[in-house]
């Protein structure tokens, strides 16, 4: 045990003179994640979209449809350009002045105290769609609430108190409160993710890089006599490196990141420890494997880099899961990120537990023992095949 403990040790070693040394892997293992990290943070840092430019036509230029552009310009994800003819509204859409335009016409405050139904259009450039799908759900929210406003006097005024009256106005009250994201933001829903996804691409790059490079050098025979001939710490001599450096970027992005980004973090600070643990034990195997079946070190950071968006597409967090094809069920099933974001997010977002999410638990260390044998089998392939190209 000890002597495997000294083989891990000496492996490890090397790993560090082989970092410090190259460019390619100090750019990536040391400044791309905290940099990538604040870089993208960043562009969600206010995390809803705000002061969405959207042009108004007010054709009944009435007491009513004044008070509703007022109070459509309160709102916190409107800014009302006012517009003198629909067809100049049209026109400030269509040329990208505005992200959609509102056309209120005439007669609309005499049909609706009149308790007949009253129409306006709102056409929005659904091209772009959060600020579309913002709008129209808060215009949805302000007709509603200016349209129940008008019917509560109008039962007023027909003799009923305001208790009766208000219930005459609205029947069904719908009390909609939003868990875990209470501003129903995409910001606040997709960092925790990109934080994760930045931890495992740039560890995947910088582990598949590293063990290309010792292909491509010819070095792998003299790696495994360093690790006293054993795979095993081969594998884990080189990989306790990684594991040890993106523990110390999990504990900073978790305290740092979070903190400056406002995001809530509701879980247990040991259950989110363990399933990073783990998760890095499952992509340390799946790095180096990676790295003895690409040809070079070039080849191996495009590749890496490459398979980014594909595998945050595919990992049920961009799309769920359930919704996928079913051989792209497969694919991701075969992804370590698919059962991680899951237990994450849980821990994270809704104050989950391990417990609470121990399939995928089981899931992702199936995973990590199917990449450990395919990590050793390809150390012990690369080995053979370099060892007889020497003699």
């Amino acid at each position: 045990m000890l002597s495997t403990f000294r083989n891990i040790i000496r492996v490890f070693l090397r790993e560090i003179r082989l970092v410090t040394k190259d460019h390619s892997l100090l750019l990536t293992l040391l400044i791309a994640p905290v940099l990538y990290a604040f870089f993208y943070g960043s562009i969600y840092k206010f995390k809803v979209e705000e002061k969405v430019l959207l042009a108004v036509a007010d054709d009944d230029k009435s007491e009513l449809s004044r008070t509703f552009v007022q109070e459509l310009n309160k709102m916190q994800i409107a800014s009302v350009v006012k517009a003198g003819s629909l067809q100049e509204a049209q026109e400030l859409m269509y040329y990208g002045d505005c992200q959609g335009y509102l056309y209120i016409p005439y007669g609309l405050q005499q049909k609706v105290l009149s308790l007949q139904q009253g129409d306006i259009v709102l056409a929005v450039n659904a091209a772009r769609f959060l600020p579309s799908s913002e709008l129209a759900g808060a215009l949805t929210t302000l007709a509603l609430t200016v349209g129940g406003g008008v019917r509560l006097k109008y039962n007023q005024m027909q003799g009923l108190n305001t208790k009766m009256a208000m219930q005459e106005t609205q029947p069904v009250n719908v009390d909609y409160r939003p868990v875990f994201n209470s501003r129903s933001s995409y910001g606040a829903f997709l960092l925790p993710g990109l934080l994760a996804l930045i931890l495992q691409q740039t560890l995947l790059i910088g582990l598949a890089e590293s063990v290309a490079l010792d292909k491509e050098r010819r070095q792998v025979p003299g790696l495994v006599a360093l690790a006293g001939g054993s795979y095993s710490a081969t594998l884990w001599g080189k990989g306790l490196f990684y594991l040890l450096l993106y523990g110390c970027y999990t504990l900073f992005f978790m305290n740092v990141n979070y903190s400056i980004l406002e995001i809530p973090f509701r879980g247990r600070v040991p259950d989110v420890s363990f399933i990073f643990f783990l998760f890095f034990l499952t992509l340390i195997p799946l790095g180096v494997w990676l790295g003895t079946i690409i040809p070079n070190q070039l080849m191996a950071a495009q590749l890496m880099v490459f398979s980014t968006y594909p595998v945050f597409l595919i990992a049920g967090y961009a799309w769920p899961f359930e919704a996928l094809p079913v051989y792209m069920q497969w694919l991701s099933s075969l992804i370590p990120t698919t059962p991680f974001l899951k237990v994450y997010i849980s821990i994270v977002q809704t104050g989950g537990t391990l417990a609470d999410n121990s399939m995928s638990v089981i899931h992702l260390l199936l995973l990590c023992m199917l990449y450990a044998l395919l990590a050793l089998w390809g150390i012990r392939r690369l080995e053979k095949r370099q060892q007889s190209l020497s003699l």
